[in-house]
């Protein structure tokens, strides 16, 4: 058998499979379905690879892979060719995940992306065939538009045989929003096989049905900000308290919060009296000044709590799980390698029912409390844009609620402004000739 070296260690493994040291530094390898899919009824079972890598390898990647992704999507990855023809939608696809601009979207996206684009292309048509083996030319925006009508509507007939018809809307725009952008790179990167009109551009999507109202984000207020922190802080959640308030403040996204924010960001030695806030999902990024003119602390709660983290905090994110009764020795980030926060957001519910909040409250809540705070207190669209690092002020009400306060404010601003017009009338009128 043979030793392992540092060529082994750096070799990549496929999923679900994993490298084993034995005896006398010798290697094997395995394969491991995920327990979830276990317990869903999957039978692939875990299987020894041998000590062979490439063979192994190929085991994997040929056969138990494959199966595995057929049970998972129930067999729509085997309707896909092995190599798609070019100039089909199959074809695109992959010009798409090949590109450079393709490394640029951060990994959720991509994954979202990934089905999304499944999606549209296995659909089948009357004729039997799927939309991805359809050739580019051939898309129409009617076509599009029919397809994205086939999509919207689910129909499912349960076992004692009610039918239920539905739509998803939300998840087909995101569909055809993946479309979109795979086209437009698709053209730019193979523009004499792509034609330049994309068919998914201006379709006039709306985020909602005819008549339908739009359930905003639940805004959390300042009391009930309150009330997580000390329900979490009970609970010996302390980096969750520590974040929510850092949400509310800076107005950050959770996925900065806690898969962006460095220690290394916060009152750097070059810097200390700011800190450094990044925004992944438009790439915007500013030193936000943590004192005053007077040198008085501008976050003198938010401060004491991050001072005490980066004592002990030497490198890497700032917000771990890092509560007495976790089950790793270290501490590890709450975001996993593959930006998955799903176990952050199980938590932060049980610290809701905790605090004994409204269920519908979620971590993003506090942002979104922080935009609606900064609007209350007569922030101007330029200054609310400069806090939440927004290009364009079209997004600011879907972060800062139409309150009463606002619509009072605003009532009497242009009472005042009828009023003043009348006077400058009514004087213009009156003027000595």
């Amino acid at each position: 058998m043979p030793r392992i070296t540092s060529l082994d260690r750096a070799l990549r493994l496929p999923r679900y499979c994993r490298q084993t040291k034995l005896a006398n530094n010798r290697v094997a390898y395995y394969f491991e379905p995920p327990s979830w899919a276990r317990r869903q009824g999957c039978s692939l079972n875990p299987e020894a690879l041998g000590s062979d890598y490439a063979s192994a390898v190929e085991r994997v990647e040929q056969v138990l892979l494959p199966a595995f992704d057929s049970w998972r999507s129930r067999g729509l990855t085997d309707m896909t060719p092995a190599s798609p023809e070019p100039g089909t939608f199959d074809w695109l696809v992959g010009i798409f995940q090949a590109h450079p601009k393709w490394n640029e979207i951060e990994s959720a996206t991509q994954r979202h992306y990934t089905k999304s684009l499944a999606m549209f292309a296995n659909h089948e048509l009357k004729d039997g065939s799927r939309v991805g083996s359809k050739h580019l030319s051939d898309f129409t925006k009617a076509f599009v538009d029919a397809v994205y009508g086939k999509l919207l509507v689910v129909t499912r007939v349960s076992s004692s045989g009610e039918v239920t018809v539905r739509e998803r809307r939300r998840y087909v725009n995101m569909v055809m929003a993946a479309c979109r952008r795979a086209w437009f790179v698709g053209q730019r990167a193979q523009e004499k096989i792509v034609p330049a009109s994309n068919p998914f551009s201006r379709m006039g999507l709306r985020s909602h049905a005819p008549g339908r109202s739009i359930r905003p984000t639940p805004t959390a207020t300042w009391d009930e900000l309150v009330a997580f922190r000390a329900a979490a802080t009970r609970l010996d959640y302390r980096s969750i308290a520590t974040a929510a308030l850092l949400s509310w403040e800076w107005l950050q996204r959770e996925q900065h919060v806690f898969g962006a924010f460095d220690i290394s960001h916060y009152r750097p030695s070059e810097r200390p009296n700011s800190v450094r806030i990044v925004h992944p999902k438009n790439g915007e990024e500013a030193w936000w000044p943590l004192l005053d003119e007077t040198a008085a602390p501008l976050f003198p709660e938010l401060m004491e709590e991050l001072d005490e983290i980066k004592k002990t905090t030497l490198s890497g994110l700032v917000f771990r799980r890092d509560h007495a009764h976790r089950q790793s020795t270290i501490p590890l980030p709450w975001i996993t390698p593959r930006k998955d926060l799903r176990y952050l957001r199980s938590v932060v519910k049980q610290i809701i029912a905790e605090a004994g909040l409204r269920k519908e409250l979620s971590f993003r809540s506090f942002r979104h409390g922080g935009f609606t705070e900064g609007a209350d207190s007569d922030l101007t669209d330029a200054e609310l844009r400069a806090a939440g690092r927004h290009r364009s002020n079209r997004q600011l009400p879907t972060y800062a609620k139409r309150t009463g306060k606002q619509l009072i404010t605003a009532t009497k601003k242009r009472r005042e402004e009828r009023i003043r017009s009348l006077l400058v009338r009514q004087n213009a009128n009156y003027a000595p000739e």
